[in-house]
């Protein structure tokens, strides 16, 4: 007899398309795809999450803790702190992010007069007491700050100031702490006008920043109010200039650049604290006295053994009968503890996308083409973050210094200020961020030289490469020429100072000394 809960020893065929039937059973194709699945069903006893959380309550309800620990890291962990300064030297560098001015004349060539003096401006208005409200900074110095606070905290935000507030050049920016911007305080419901606040930023119906509330202290500003005891100031959205790294779509704020490994590197420091517990343990030689049965001192319940033999240099200690000595030797930490370092610490170098040779200073068993390899993918990390820069806080600063320059006469080509109706020309600049030399550069300049001869690169984009502005370049270069030739020096010295060759010589003048050649 069939019961009808059993199945049937023969699987029902499989159609195909062409009509033939095939005998596999059809559950082997779902055994298959089983450990496909894995990752999404998880196991019963762990505690892997499997509902995914709007981005909104996501920021609101992680961002402070990871803030938090962030800043704890940063004040304790020395990799941490590394990772902060490798962003900030490579990113930023030692000159800053530089401005390259390309306004061009109506023929199309480089208008050289505008473009100086657009970038003599900048850099004047650039120089420490100008560019910052509290005159403490230069703009380098308000870079440095505003990276490093991106990439310890996820975010940062500027403030643009006008007037006499503003310093001696009427144009400022200030910078404030992101945590100002109040992350609990939102605003579910709709006003008339269809804004809403998340996370301390108002935006309209189509999630465009309208204003930014921050906390304040100051019942003396005009814009001061409180709720719920708290005061807070609304600075319209035009004013506020708020950089961070959007990872999700609808992400209305930024999360630390160390997010994913501040989990193991606290668990890093947890394991150096033990290890180093340990071996002073370890280095003090402990050891125990052991006593014979019915031998040793009569102990009632509760009662403690106080008795202690110090050891001395070249010193012999006789112990009391029925007594004796056992060593306690801590053997860790052992073999296991560099191996876990350095997991650890790639894992974390993964996340931050830096090399490990990098992150730690361990250059063991590494040789040229491997570090090469690692250097280039690091350079790449390096240069994105350098647009993301670029695009976040070089140009929303630069076109708001370049309407208040041009209204007020700041910019002015050979004694006549430039008016303002040139503004979107005077918009045509290029950023320049640091570039990086190789241990071996001969190879690299040789490899550029062979490009640009067979015309597969030009010439100014080996000097943007190096970091330079071509065209400041090539004015040091003749500047240069015009010196060497008003000194006196031979022009076949010259030849050979610039080519490395001396010049060719001149062509025959006639015929006879062309046969003689």
């Amino acid at each position: 007899m069939k019961l009808p809960w059993r199945r049937s020893a023969e699987p029902a065929p499989t159609r195909y398309d062409n009509g033939t039937a095939s005998k596999r059973p059809v559950r082997r194709l779902a055994r298959s795809l089983g450990g496909l699945f894995k990752s999404a069903r998880g196991q019963s006893n762990d505690n892997w999450t499997g509902n995914p959380l709007p981005v909104d309550a996501f920021i609101s309800m992680y961002q402070p803790r990871l803030v938090a620990r962030s800043r704890e890291q940063w004040s304790n962990n020395d990799y941490v702190r590394n990772y902060v300064r490798k962003v900030r030297v490579n990113v930023i560098g030692h000159c800053g992010i530089k401005l390259q001015a390309k306004v061009k004349k109506p023929r199309g060539s480089l208008d050289a007069d505008l473009n100086k003096a657009l970038e003599d401006g900048w850099n004047e208005w650039c120089k420490r007491g100008n560019c910052e409200v509290t005159g403490k900074l230069s703009f380098v110095g308000v870079q440095w700050l505003n990276i490093d606070t991106a990439a310890r905290d996820g975010e940062f935000i500027m403030r643009k100031l006008y007037g006499q507030d503003a310093g001696p050049y009427g144009f400022a920016v200030q910078v404030i702490d992101p945590q100002r911007l109040a992350i609990k305080y939102e605003n579910y419901g709709y006003d008339r006008t269809g804004n809403f606040i998340r996370q301390g930023i108002e935006f309209n119906r189509y999630g465009r920043p309208i204003a930014y509330h921050f906390s304040s202290t100051d019942e003396y500003d005009a814009y001061y109010y409180t709720i719920d005891g708290k005061g807070y100031v609304r600075v319209p959205a035009e004013d506020i200039i708020h950089g961070f790294r959007q990872e999700m779509v609808g992400q209305r704020r930024g999360l630390p650049w160390s997010s994913t490994a501040l989990f193991r590197l606290h668990h890093l420091a947890g394991m150096e604290d033990a290890a180093v517990q340990n071996a002073r343990a370890g280095a003090t030689k402990m050891g125990f006295i052991e006593w014979e049965e019915g031998m040793g001192p009569d102990l009632d319940d509760g009662d403690n053994v106080t008795d202690f033999i110090n050891a001395e240099p070249l010193a012999f200690h006789e112990l009391p009968a029925g007594a004796k000595l056992k060593d306690w030797n801590p053997t860790y930490p052992n073999g296991e503890y560099a191996a876990f370092v350095k997991t650890m610490l790639r894992g974390a170098a993964a996340g931050w996308g830096v090399s490990y040779n990098t992150l730690s200073g361990d250059l063991e068993g590494v040789n040229y083409s491997s570090i090469r390899q690692g250097t280039l993918d690091e350079r790449d990390n390096w240069m994105e973050t350098q647009q993301w820069a670029v695009e976040a806080m070089m140009s929303p600063v630069y076109e708001a210094w370049l309407k208040y320059a041009l209204l007020a006469g700041k910019i002015v080509v050979r004694g006549k200020p430039v008016m303002p109706d040139r503004l979107r020309e005077c918009q045509n600049v290029l950023w320049q961020g640091r570039r990086w030399t190789w241990v071996d550069p001969l190879k690299d300049v040789n490899a550029a030289i062979a490009e640009v001869r067979s015309g597969a690169r030009s010439i100014s984009s080996v000097i943007r490469e190096s970091g330079r502005d071509p065209q400041e370049v090539f004015l040091e270069i003749s500047e240069d020429l015009k010196a060497m030739k008003a000194a006196g020096i031979p022009d076949e010295i010259i030849h050979l100072f610039m080519n490395g060759e001396p010049p060719p010589p001149p062509p025959p003048e006639n015929d006879s000394e062309a046969k003689a050649a």
